[in-house]
């Protein structure tokens, strides 16, 4: 069969020779591939594409490698527009306390941000400085002039509009600064004034709607770049960007909208336009961004904290009376990178579960090496009974995992007479999701049993017929030698435990809850 460029399919080899197989990242240098490199054999079947090259390199492409990565997830392709009426059934929310407990929420909330530009968190308890935990949760801190995090509310020498207590039309954050701090966080601690309640508008519907209503206003605001600055007695801080910014295909990236920032004496219009073109989009699309049907308003209560995309979202107050309360917000900037990057690590790990628990339900309900349990039922007695035992969450998940290195027809050749050496085999199926506190606990089960023979008097009377059967198969009792290598073993004793609970776990009449119950226990000790 034919084949692609080359170059193109070589630099996207996976083997281990290539890359990494720890990142991903690439071993070599692209000039390293020698001229007129060439397919010298291609064969394609179901298991994917696999390669033989003039330089005598094999590849192997498994099936679907290069699917199509959709869109830029920052770009408007990839993101839910809105307008105001689209939230009439509610915000996009969570509680804080089940946000921290349950990653299943968590993807909900960080998902919300991604595609809809915001979410809000209740209940964060209202104390100074909780909004650095908030941002903690899923990234990092963006610390600017303002520090890690600022104080809004009202001030006597204010350095900016929004520490008073004036109305701010909605605008986006930090424009004069490149690059701009792509989320913003606020927490409300205190908010009992008259007035002073929050707005938001979807920028990248403001954006689309002048690019409907009026293309060539839109493509002028695109390719004309403003200048925004800011100064206080620390800081002079200045960037020159479109109002909107676009992807190399032209669809809407960012949006930078700040009115009390732009600097526009400095302005240089891109021929054949001139200044008042420019002013007349401009114009245009701030018109566009105060139209009610756009603007989300509600209040923020103590104890709320609004995570907003600010490379996308405007955000706006009403004007309030300090004399009838206090309003006192605190906000912190953080990184929609990082923000996606715990999301797609949330969401590859809830996949690798979803696959665990097809196992635990399918394969699970055949009967566990001749024992009175399934080994679905086998593994989640053993879970149980350690996490009775108080064991840490870790461990929990071992002792609940220990047997997959039975799953997909393993057993079988145990109990026919050949070692599986599922401890292993498991260990190796947890790794790329697990860490070591994990894994070396399954992979050592089996030897914990060996250990146990041989050092403890007795324990060989305690095994089921099954596994002393097994057993023999396993090596047999530890040498002295071996036992006391596995003494010292930093994970020794870890396995030693799950090996007990192991041996425990064969009770037919056992009450045994779903794997679903243990889900979050097992994300949070994912890698």
């Amino acid at each position: 069969m034919s084949v692609p460029n080359p170059y193109w399919l070589r630099d996207n080899c996976p083997c281990a020779e290539c890359r990494d197989p720890r990142g991903g990242q690439k071993l070599f240098q692209i000039g390293d591939l020698p001229e007129g490199l060439a397919a010298v054999e291609a064969v394609e079947d179901a298991t994917g594409l696999t390669v033989r090259w003039s330089d005598g390199h094999r590849s192997h492409y498994p099936a679907g490698w290069d699917a199509p990565a959709g869109p830029d997830e920052r770009t408007e392709p990839a993101k839910r527009l809105w307008e105001a009426a689209d939230f009439a059934r509610g915000l996009p929310e969570a509680d804080w306390a089940a946000y921290l407990a349950d990653p299943e929420e968590r993807i909900a909330v960080l998902a919300a941000v991604r595609c809809c530009g915001f979410a809000l968190l209740r209940g964060v308890p209202a104390e100074e400085g909780r909004v650095l935990a908030v941002a903690r949760s899923f990234g990092y801190v963006r610390e600017t002039n303002y520090g890690e995090l600022f104080d809004v509310r009202v001030e006597p020498d204010p350095a900016n509009l929004a520490f008073t207590d004036r109305a701010i039309a909605p605008h986006t954050d930090n424009p004069y600064r490149d690059p701009v701090p792509t989320l913003q966080l606020l927490h409300c601690l205190r908010n009992d004034a008259e007035g002073g309640d929050s707005g938001l508008v979807d920028g990248f519907r403001a954006a689309a709607l002048l690019r409907d209503e009026d293309p060539a206003a839109f493509e002028l605001l695109t390719r004309t770049p403003v200048p925004f600055r800011y100064r206080d007695r620390g800081a002079e801080l200045s960037a020159e960007k479109p109002l909107i910014g676009l992807d190399p295909r032209g669809a809407i990236r960012e949006v930078r909208f700040n009115n009390r920032s732009t600097d526009t004496a400095a302005l240089s219009v891109p021929a054949p336009a001139g200044p008042d073109a420019f002013y007349a989009a401009y114009r245009r699309f701030a018109a566009i961004t105060l139209r009610p049907e756009l603007r989300l308003d509600f209040r923020l209560a103590p104890g709320d904290c609004l995570l907003f995309d600010n490379t996308r979202l405007l955000h706006a107050r009403t004007a309030f009376e300090p004399g009838t309360g206090h309003r006192h917000l605190q906000g912190c900037y953080a990184d929609l990178d990082a923000l996606s990057s715990t999301l797609a690590v949330l969401r590859r790990n809830t996949a690798a579960l979803d696959e665990l628990e097809a196992l635990f339900e399918g394969e699970g309900a055949d009967e566990y090496l001749g024992e009175a349990v399934t080994l679905a039922a086998h593994m989640l007695q053993a879970a149980v009974l350690a996490r009775a035992a108080g064991a840490p969450p870790a461990l929990v998940a071992a002792a609940l995992l220990h047997d997959i290195g039975h799953f997909r027809g393993s057993g079988l050749e145990l109990m026919a007479g050949t070692d599986n050496r599922h401890g292993a085999t498991a260990a190796a199926r947890l790794a790329p999701h697990f860490p070591p506190a994990v894994t070396e606990p399954v992979r050592l089960h089996v030897d914990a049993k060996r250990y146990l023979c041989a050092t403890e008097p007795g324990y060989l009377d305690l095994l089921s017929p099954a596994s002393v059967h097994t057993l023999a198969l396993q090596g047999g009792p530890m040498t002295p030698d071996e036992a006391a290598a596995f003494a010292a073993h930093p994970f020794g004793a870890d396995a030693v435990a799950v090996r007990r609970w192991d041996e425990a776990a064969k009770d037919p009449a056992a009450e045994i809850p779903a794997f679903a119950e243990f889900r979050p226990l097992l994300l949070k000790s994912m890698r």
